[in-house]
């Protein structure tokens, strides 16, 4: 922990304001709209000055929060269906279906691996055909902080007049035409967990369009408590608040947000060059167009099915024990080694040699739309994310990945290959 950061947590106990709110809370929020709301009025390199966008942002307990409130703001409820990108965590699905509504998954595009506009433009045509009615929301996600396609995605949902929750919890500071991701759409969600490219320990927030929609999400994040002497609530709130020893933790992080961004950048170049002459082994970046900005909260690699890692053939052979306790909130085992949709077996023997080498790799997302609680789910698919969990892997990226620790893990990638 850094000293800003220790100094912000010393002042919330000095003051102690050790609650839902706070100095700390109101600094923090304050940073993040200065932090997102500047966009370029045209490309970059046109000499533009920075054009404000009138954006405010209020600090939850999670990006999972933020996305629940700004599906209740869009007036989403029982029966409705939103159209979500499949490949993403669960967080991005989950709220849909607290609010009784169906989530409508959509594939993604081969490109940025995010959601397929042509799929979605498909999609919202045959919900109105299917049910008469047009979609409350989409939901693109910034996967591993790869930038959607933004104006396909906010023109088609214009022409349909349907709102637009940008889930850009993993793209923080990620740009797509110069613009931040969170701002292109109607509201816009960030996460601050603790492997995200700021952290609060816990935490994230909504970027709202205006004060009366700020207004409006924060009585929602504070149980919808009205302005009398005693409680009282006329609609359903929820206990969503930041606490402000997180947001003084936050407001450390800020203070070296483009620092770990421009690290992140620096790990996924060196990542490229290294893994550039590998065989079977492609590094994920963004495409080379211009608008792209990742800020690669995640590095990401695609392993040819091909190719044969040591170990291999004891891959799937035994039940994971190593997640379940609780330290990873997995507290049951699971009954079989095996499910029916899973990673290649190369990949799960990677994994498996790097752990072995003290290097923590994980799979890619499973798409939801794969994911048996969504087994009824409508879903509009081509078969891109699916393909890409067979033989996607994030490897080590956040800012205490050194340059020397890159490199092990290229060699270690490199030693694990069968010759």
């Amino acid at each position: 922990m850094s000293g800003k950061e220790q100094e912000f947590i010393k002042e919330a106990f000095d003051t102690n304001w050790v609650v839902p709110l706070g100095p700390n809370v109101n600094g923090f929020e304050a940073d993040l709209e200065r932090f997102v709301g500047a966009r370029l009025t045209a490309a970059p390199g046109n000499g533009s000055a920075p054009d404000p966008i009138a954006k405010r942002v209020v600090a939850l307990s999670s990006g999972t929060a933020a996305v629940h409130l700004a599906l209740i703001a869009c007036g989403v409820q029982p029966g409705d269906e939103v159209l979500v990108q499949s490949f993403t965590f669960c967080a991005s699905s989950h709220p849909i279906t607290y609010l009784g509504a169906t989530p409508v998954f959509i594939d993604s595009e081969k490109d940025t691996w995010n959601i397929d506009p042509d799929l979605l433009e498909d999609a919202i045509k045959d919900r109105i055909v299917k049910t008469g009615r047009v979609p409350k929301a989409i939901v693109p996600v910034a996967l591993y902080g790869m930038p959607y396609k933004a104006d396909r995605i906010m023109e088609i949902a214009d022409r349909y007049g349907i709102p637009v929750i940008e889930d850009a919890a993993e793209g923080f500071g990620s740009r797509f035409n110069g613009q931040v991701l969170g701002t292109f759409g109607r509201y816009g969600v960030l996460s601050f967990n603790g492997n995200k490219m700021i952290t609060t320990s816990g935490g994230g927030a909504l970027i709202t369009p205006d004060e009366d929609s700020w207004r409006e999400i924060m009585m929602y994040a504070t149980q919808y408590r009205e302005s009398y002497p005693y409680y009282q609530h006329e609609k359903i709130g929820y206990n969503y608040r930041m606490s402000n020893i997180c947001a003084g933790i936050g407001r450390g992080q800020m203070t070296v947000a483009d620092e770990h961004i421009s690290h992140h950048k620096h790990v996924q170049a060196l990542y490229e060059q290294l893994l550039a002459d590998v065989p079977g082994i492609t590094v994920h970046s963004q495409p080379a167009t211009g608008e792209y900005d990742s800020n690669y909260w995640l590095c990401t690699i695609m392993i040819d099915p091909q190719l044969q890692i040591k170990g291999q053939e004891n891959a799937y052979k035994a039940v994971v024990k190593g997640a379940v306790g609780g330290a990873a909130g997995v507290i049951h085992m699971a009954s079989s080694a095996v499910t029916y949709c899973q990673p290649n077996d190369n990949v799960e023997a990677l994994r498996v040699f790097l752990d072995a080498a003290g290097i923590e790799a994980r799979p890619v997302w499973k798409p939801m739309h794969k994911q048996p609680v969504y087994k009824n789910a409508p879903a509009y698919v081509n078969g891109v994310s699916e393909a890409f969990f067979k033989v996607g892997m994030c490897l080590p990226a956040g800012p205490y990945v050194t340059d020397e620790d890159v490199r092990y893990i290229v060699e270690t990638i490199k030693g694990a290959m069968e010759v």
